[in-house]
């Protein structure tokens, strides 16, 4: 393990924690029940572990078990939030605001309701990575049913004003979707002082297993209409149908609990670490930090760097650190950041930038050593090309 590279990608997934694991392991092998078979002991049990589960994820938001609907992840559920709205309201209007910045499991979603004739707002954002609230409330209109707003960008960590949306949004009658894949565990959410109407989340992202993730969709005041995206069984109230994965979902609740017993600790030494890496890359000349310096996840930090090249830097740190230049979600792509064209990036900024997700495992030595290698290799990249060679302008 010594000589594996030092993992500072925790945006795009998370190791399961030991914690959790062993939470889950009696759900795959003694208590294998499915949730609803209730004629016997093996489906009791399995459903009593579900709705615990339940209810500590609908406290962690201040919501209601009942409005806890699980799914496969955080993009099933953007999905049956964004594409279900859009059902159930389309005869009230076909109108949807989102964010350039957004996930492409909220764009692509919404770019699909705009080929079947809904029409989409994308805000622009500032230079900082925060949307104007005046241009928001300026885009909406009579017939707006549904605004998306990610909580924590998965690029730039930057956190978006959710009480002042949900404000907003609230007062005008009109449904606000969040997807807060990046932020549950991480910071505060509640869903009645914010006005969150629906909410995502996943697992994976806090030291959970992979493929579960769940939805908020408020019950009350108002009720949120939703038309479901999977039919079959007629799981979780008509909602999202399918034989619930016990063990998974026994797993998201324990790593959820876990994060929020170990928060405030854990958010000032994440933002110590941040710092700490800061300082050593802010010694580099054509340093650009990405977004807001302050409002972001404590863990997060993005950088691009001037007279690079993007590919032979990310190339050059792979010994060392395992980090991404995006979204792992489109890695494969060779488009630039839309997150960091949308501050105002060059593509060519865009394309030399790293992202960093410190996580519960890293150390203060290893963050001395990842910044001391990153200083080294741009150094020594622009030696390399003389071409390219970086001067102070």
């Amino acid at each position: 393990m010594s000589n594996r590279p030092i993992y500072l990608d925790c945006h795009a997934t998370t190791p399961v924690d030991e914690r959790v694991l062993a939470a889950m392991l009696p759900y795959f092998t003694e208590h294998f029940g499915n949730s609803s078979s209730l004629n016997h002991l093996y489906g009791w049990e399995a459903e009593a572990a579900v709705k615990q589960a339940r209810e500590l994820l609908a406290t962690t938001i201040h919501a209601t078990p009942e409005e806890v609907i699980f799914t496969s992840g955080a993009t099933e559920a953007n999905n049956l939030a964004i594409k279900g709205v859009a059902e159930a309201y389309c005869q009230k209007g076909r109108h949807i605001i989102t964010v350039q910045t957004e996930h492409s499991a909220v764009l692509d979603p919404c770019r699909y309701l705009q080929s079947l004739g809904f029409e989409l707002t994308l805000l622009p954002v500032q230079s900082d990575g925060l949307i104007d609230l005046t241009q928001l409330e300026q885009a909406l209109r009579p017939d707006t049913i549904l605004v998306s707003v990610m909580a924590a960008n998965n690029e730039i960590g930057v956190l978006q004003p959710l009480a002042e949306i949900g404000t907003i949004c609230r007062d005008r009658r009109v449904l606000f979707h969040t997807d807060a894949a990046q932020a549950i565990g991480k910071i505060p959410l509640d869903v009645e002082a914010m006005k969150i109407d629906l909410l995502s989340m996943t697992a994976h992202k806090v030291y959970g297993p992979k493929g579960i993730g769940a939805l908020y969709a408020r019950r009350r005041q108002p009720k949120v209409q939703l038309a479901p995206q999977l039919h079959g069984g007629g799981h979780e109230r008509g909602m999202r149908s399918g034989t619930l994965y016990t063990p998974q979902i026994v797993g998201f609740a324990k790593a959820v609990e876990i994060a929020l017993a170990e928060q405030p600790e854990e958010t000032v030494r994440l933002t110590q670490l941040r710092q700490q890496l800061w300082q050593h890359l802010s010694q580099v000349d054509g340093i650009h930090l990405n977004g807001h310096p302050t409002q972001r996840l404590p863990n997060n930090l993005n950088i691009s760097v001037e007279a690079i090249d993007g590919a032979a830097l990310l190339l050059g740190l792979q010994p060392v650190m395992a980090v991404s230049s995006g979204s792992a979600c489109s890695s494969t792509t060779i488009a630039p950041s839309h997150v960091l064209i949308a501050l105002g990036h060059s593509e060519q900024l865009a394309y030399a930038s790293l992202r960093f997700g410190i996580g519960r495992y890293n150390t203060a030595d290893e963050i001395d050593k990842v910044g001391q290698y990153i200083v080294a290799t741009i150094a020594s990249l622009r030696w390399q090309i003389p071409s390219r060679r970086y001067q102070t302008v």
